[in-house]
């Protein structure tokens, strides 16, 4: 072969060989990608493209999950609601972080991650829960992928297996007597609990209804939003209560209002548009109720 460059060299049929280093290996030699070309300029063309493409790997090769979960949290804050984005940081910063801030994200294995979560178990966790919060790494790690164009595995993560709860509930002769004493110590708390009961409102749901909901005339309840406490986005460990739509698309509703609740909501009935639990324009919290 006849030397036609610094890192091309021209082969007896005629072709042009490049080379340039992609990475090292654990004894730190060189590890070369090898293309060709018809000509010297398309061989050298090709090194360039090439040597690119390898910078960025080998520059991203060493990202550590603690610089891409601030780049993925900036991806993101806009396009999920404050509940979702402060449950993605609860999930990260109290479990994630702690167990993976300083690993480049390339380093990343099943056998890693599957130590990680049988640790979360081994905590006390729930399976449901440890699942949830690798679902939200991995669409962390997903990001890191499409963004630094290294490629990494998670098919042999093992994930634990969720049991169904067996969900209890009151006996009707227990609701009768619930029912019951409602009706017989009325208050808005207690109007609260029966349209929970009869109507199938979550707490949230419940504390965010505000009297401009209901549609007197045709006996309907329009769910248009929920009240939940969340973690502050600031840094601390503050919460706050927020007020926002409910917690999917299908959880925007309008239910039927039973006769009996309706005279209720007519003895209740304020002309403000105040919530419905509080009687002011100030919301009850979820846990208060």
């Amino acid at each position: 072969m006849e030397n036609a460059g610094a890192n091309i060299t021209l082969h007896k049929d005629g072709r042009y060989m490049g080379k340039f280093i992609i990475g090292y290996d654990d004894n730190g030699k060189a590890q070369y990608q090898y293309v060709y070309g018809r000509t010297y300029d398309e061989a050298e063309h090709k090194i360039l493209i090439g040597r690119e493409v390898a910078s960025r790997y080998l520059s991203s090769r060493y990202i550590t999950v603690g610089k891409i979960y601030n780049e993925w949290l900036n991806a993101v804050v806009n396009r999920v609601k404050e509940s979702t984005f402060a449950n993605y940081k609860v999930k990260f910063e109290k479990h994630i972080l702690p167990e993976f801030v300083d690993i480049p994200c390339a380093d990343l294995s099943a056998g890693r991650i599957n130590e990680f979560i049988n640790k979360k178990l081994a905590e006390g966790l729930s399976a449901s829960y440890v699942r949830d919060i690798f679902t939200v790494f991995k669409s962390m790690l997903k990001y890191a992928q499409e963004e630094y164009g290294f490629r990494l595995s998670l098919k042999n993560v093992v994930l634990p297996k969720t049991e169904k709860k067996q969900i209890e509930k009151i006996s009707d002769t227990e609701q009768k007597r619930l029912v019951s004493y409602l009706m017989e110590n009325m208050s808005l708390t207690a109007f609260g609990i029966l349209i929970s009961l009869f109507m199938g409102l979550r707490i949230g749901e419940l504390c965010g209804l505000k009297w401009s909901d209901v549609d007197f005339d045709n006996r309907i309840l329009h769910i248009k939003r929920t009240v939940q406490r969340i973690s502050s986005a600031n840094g601390n460990r503050k919460t706050k209560v927020i007020i926002s739509t409910p917690k999917s698309d299908t959880s925007f509703r309008s239910v039927a209002v039973p006769d009996f609740l309706m005279e209720y909501f007519k003895k209740f009935r304020n002309e403000a548009d105040f919530f419905i639990l509080s009687g002011s324009d100030k919301v009850i919290e979820p846990r208060t109720m």
